[in-house]
């Protein structure tokens, strides 16, 4: 495997392993209430980011990897690789948390369709500072800053009436795993999101089909000449 394949699937396995350690400190310290959760897991993602934006785009949610790939800004191979690396960082930042406090949790949960619209709502919110990122093009800084935000809204949202984490790979590894509110939620939510922002707000220029057609035009019109 080449350096750069290998730097991709590291910063994504670091980048969520770190939201999720950072995720479960706070939520099973004794001010686990979800303004932390949210402030927490915000910075989290400004600083993967930062650190990691250029190098793997810096997802560390396989809902986010899945919404992207709905509206075609990744292919399906790199979609499964990233979301491996994102559920192996989760359970690793489990492993880690529960070593270091010496206790280990259960995967616990049932359906609740309550849960499932609240993990929808957040991740929704998310996903839209994604695409915002995304379509716009943003800086590290300024995206840092965007979907830092964006987390903290969408986990304020969600945790009126869930457990607020609108991230797979974290209800992984917050032993949350429950295919149908914390999997499928911020999945439905994601998608949602990106395929809304994509046929409304995104600008022209940075559609597929309008580059493909820009790039067929001018390659007609310097044919003719």
């Amino acid at each position: 495997m080449s350096r750069k394949k290998t730097a991709v699937l590291l910063a994504e396995f670091l980048g969520t392993a770190l939201l999720t350690l950072v995720v479960l400190a706070v939520s099973k310290s004794s001010i686990g209430i979800p303004y932390f959760v949210a402030i927490g897991g915000g910075l989290a993602i400004a600083a993967g980011t930062l650190m990691f934006a250029d190098v793997s785009g810096a997802h560390f949610n396989p809902a986010i990897t899945i919404g992207m790939w709905t509206v075609r800004r990744t292919n399906t191979a790199v979609s499964l690789v990233y979301v491996a690396a994102q559920l192996l960082g989760g359970a690793a930042g489990y492993f880690l948390f529960t070593y270091l406090v010496n206790q280990t949790w259960h995967n616990s949960g049932h359906f609740e369709g309550r849960v499932l619209v609240a993990e929808a709502t957040g991740a929704f919110i998310l996903s839209l500072g994604w695409a915002v990122k995304t379509y716009n093009r943003l800086e590290s800084g300024k995206a840092a800053a965007v979907v830092g935000i964006a987390f903290v809204l969408g986990v304020l949202v969600a945790s009126a009436g869930a457990g607020g984490l609108i991230n797979p790979a974290v209800a992984l590894g917050a032993r949350s795993w429950v295919w149908g509110t914390y999997v499928l939620g911020p999945i439905l939510g994601s998608v949602i999101g990106f395929n809304l922002y994509s046929l409304l707000f995104a600008p022209t220029s940075t559609l597929l089909g309008s580059s493909a057609a820009a790039a067929k035009k001018s390659s007609s019109r310097t044919k003719k000449k």
